[in-house]
C-alpha cells in the first residue's frame, strides 16, 4: 500500500512485518522515531514482540546478542555515539555469527558535538564484521529491512541497514509498504542452526587462544566474501514476490560512453542524479555507481562498473583524519588492480550534515578538469572559516 510516511514510521512498520521476537533499544537522535514508533505499535496491540526498553545502547546490543543466540528473531537501532557505545558488543555478535538485524540512522560522530548527518558512524564499525547495506532513499530503507532479516538468517551475519540521518529518517516520502502476506511469503520463520538450547547444553563465546583464533578470522572472512551472492539472490527473491528490487550489491546510472564517474553510498546518490539531469548539459553527463553493499565490498562488480572511464569521484561521507576519504581509499585499492585503472580523485561532502546541493555535481565534474585538482580534498570547507594557518 502507497502512503506518505516519515522515513522512520516507515522503518518501524517494515520491522513489525518480519515478526520479530525481540526488539531492544535506547533513543538516540536521529534514530529515536524509529523505536518510539514500534513502541507504539507494540502498546497498541498492532505488533507482538517482546519490546525491551534498556538503560543504554551497550545495553541494547548485548540483549539482542542474547535474544538471537537463544533461537529469537531479534531487532534494534542506532546513531552516532549509541553505535561507539554498543561497538563491543557489535564486535561480538559478529565474531560469534549471530544473525540479527540493526538499523543505523547515520548521524555524525564527535566531538565537536554534532547531531547532523554524515557516515563517521557506520565507517567507524566498517571492520566489526557485519554485513553494512546503504539505502539511497525510505523506499529502498523499508524494503532492505525486509530483505535484511533474511540475508542474516541464510548467511549466519548480523546486517546493518544504513539510512541518512534527518535526510531520509525524518522526511516524508511516498513508501509502497509490502503487505504482511508478501512479507510472510517472502520471509521464512527465523531458524538459526547455532541457537543455545537448554536440552543441548553447550557453549558459545568461549576464549579462543592463538592456536584457533586465526581460523575464526579465515571463516568469518569466507562468511563475507560468500554474502555477496546471497545479498543478489535475496535481492531478486524479493523482487520476485513484491515487485522491486534495491539494485544488489551496486547499481549503475548512465551512459555507457562516459568518461568521468561517481561513486557513492546513501541519498547523496540521489542528489547527483538531479544534479546530472540539470546540469549534464553543461558539465557532461558522468555515469553514477551506487554503492549498496559497503561490506561485504562488492569489489569485482565495482570493476566492472568502472570500465571505460578515465576519471572517478568518490564521494565521502566520512573522512580518516590523517589518511583522506574511507570509501575513496578503498575504492583506489580495488581499482589499483585493473590494467587501465580511472584516475581517482576523492571528496569528502556534506560532513556534520552540512547541505550537498545539486550544484555540486557541476562543481566536482569542473573541478577535475583543472591541471592541479585535488586528489584529495574536504570539498566543500570554507576556507575563509578557518585561521590562516589551517587554510
Amino acid at each position: 500500500m502507497r502512503e506518505a510516511l516519515e522515513g522512520s514510521l516507515a522503518i518501524a512498520r517494515a520491522v513489525a512485518l518480519t515478526k520479530p521476537d525481540v526488539v531492544a533499544a535506547y533513543p538516540i537522535t536521529p534514530q529515536t522515531h524509529i523505536v518510539e514508533n514500534i513502541s507504539k505499535l507494540v502498546a497498541d496491540g498492532d505488533m507482538h514482540t517482546e519490546f525491551v526498553s534498556v538503560e543504554s545502547e551497550f545495553s541494547a546490543a548485548s540483549v539482542v546478542l542474547g535474544a538471537a543466540a537463544a533461537g529469537a528473531r531479534a531487532y534494534t537501532a542506532s546513531a552516532s555515539q549509541g553505535i561507539l557505545l554498543m561497538s563491543e558488543v557489535m564486535f561480538n555478535i559478529a565474531g560469534l555469527r549471530v544473525p540479527l538485524v540493526m538499523t543505523i540512522a547515520n548521524r555524525a560522530v564527535g566531538g565537536p558535538l554534532s547531531i547532523w548527518n554524515d557516515q563517521s558512524d557506520s565507517m567507524a564499525v566498517r571492520d566489526a564484521g557485519w554485513i553494512q547495506l546503504h539505502c539511497i532513499s525510505n523506499q529502498e530503507a523499508v524494503d532492505t529491512t525486509i530483505q535484511a532479516f533474511r540475508i542474516a538468517q541464510e548467511t549466519d551475519l548480523p546486517v546493518a541497514v544504513c539510512m541518512d540521518g534527518f535526510v531520509l529518517t525524518h522526511t516524508m516520502e511516498v513508501i509502497d509498504i509490502p503487505s504482511q502476506d508478501e512479507v510472510d511469503a517472502f520471509l521464512p520463520p527465523f531458524e538459526f542452526a547455532g541457537a543455545l538450547d537448554t536440552a543441548n547444553p553447550r557453549s558459545m563465546g568461549t576464549l579462543v587462544d592463538p592456536n584457533y583464533f586465526p581460523e575464526v578470522r579465515h571463516s568469518h572472512h569466507a562468511a563475507m566474501g560468500k554474502a555477496l551472492a546471497k545479498i543478489e539472490e535475496i535481492d531478486e527473491a524479493f523482487a520476485e514476490v513484491i515487485g522491486r528490487a534495491s539494485g544488489g550489491l551496486l547499481t549503475v546510472d548512465g551512459p555507457k560512453k562516459a568518461k568521468v564517474g561517481i561513486i557513492a553510498m546513501g541519498s547523496v546518490v540521489g542528489t547527483m542524479m538531479a544534479g546530472r539531469e540539470h546540469y549534464g548539459g553543461e558539465v557532461g553527463e558522468a555515469r553514477i555507481v551506487k554503492l549498496r553493499s559497503y561490506r561485504p565490498f562488492p569489489a569485482k562488480a565495482l570493476r566492472a562498473a568502472v570500465k571505460g572511464l578515465d576519471k572517478v569521484i568518490v564521494i565521502d561521507r566520512a573522512i580518516s583524519p590523517g589518511m583522506g576519504g574511507v570509501l575513496g581509499t578503498e575504492v583506489s585499492a580495488v581499482l589499483s588492480t585493473l590494467d587501465k585503472a580511472p584516475k581517482v580523485f576523492n571528496y569528502a561532502l556534506g560532513l556534520g550534515g552540512r547541505d550537498i546541493p545539486e550544484t555540486m555535481y557541476r562543481d566536482l565534474l569542473t573541478t577535475i578538469e583543472a591541471k592541479d585538482a585535488p586528489r584529495f580534498a574536504v570539498f566543500d570547507a570554507d576556507l575563509e572559516k578557518l585561521p590562516p594557518e589551517d587554510r
